[in-house]
């Protein structure tokens, strides 16, 4: 098993409480997440509280998509923890970490997910780092959480 982190940063020109209403919120997350262009009949639900600790939301969709869900486990003003479980393509289950930190022009938000590569990842993994795989959707959904804020906020 190989442990992995992909790490990505932006500065969002809003302020850190409106950023986290879009992170705390699944519901929020169609604004921005850059995975809604995967499959436009994803199937979604929604369960628990409506945001923070406890909220949960679950996926399933086409072989782009996948299926799997996600629970929000820590939410404070400046961090926001979720538990993100895989279970097509391949079975994960991954610490998802948003961190806000107030800047002169806005909040700087960190998204940061880690865990370990087993199985056929591990493998895959080998040759092909899981920031090179992921990488560049964190920053596709940054600019997203940029436009989603920028649009709550005119």
């Amino acid at each position: 098993m190989a442990e992995f982190e992909v790490v990505r940063s932006a500065v969002i020109t809003a302020e850190p409480t409106r950023v986290r209403k879009l992170i705390d919120n699944f519901h929020e997350w169609t604004k921005w997440s850059p995975w809604e262009d995967l499959d436009p009949q994803i199937q979604r639900s929604y369960s628990g509280a409506a945001s923070g600790v406890g909220a949960r939301y679950a996926w399933s969709g086409n072989r782009k998509a996948g299926a799997g869900s996600m629970e929000i486990v820590a939410s404070a003003e400046h961090e926001i923890g979720v538990r993100l479980r895989f279970l097509k393509p391949m079975k994960a289950t991954n610490k998802v970490t948003f961190t806000l930190d107030p800047v002169e022009t806005g909040t700087e938000v960190t998204w940061r997910m880690s865990g370990q590569q087993s199985g056929l990842m591990g493998l895959v993994g080998r040759f092909i780092p899981m920031d090179k795989l992921v990488g560049k959707d964190f920053e596709k959904g940054l600019a997203r959480l940029q436009q989603a804020a920028s649009a709550e906020t005119t």
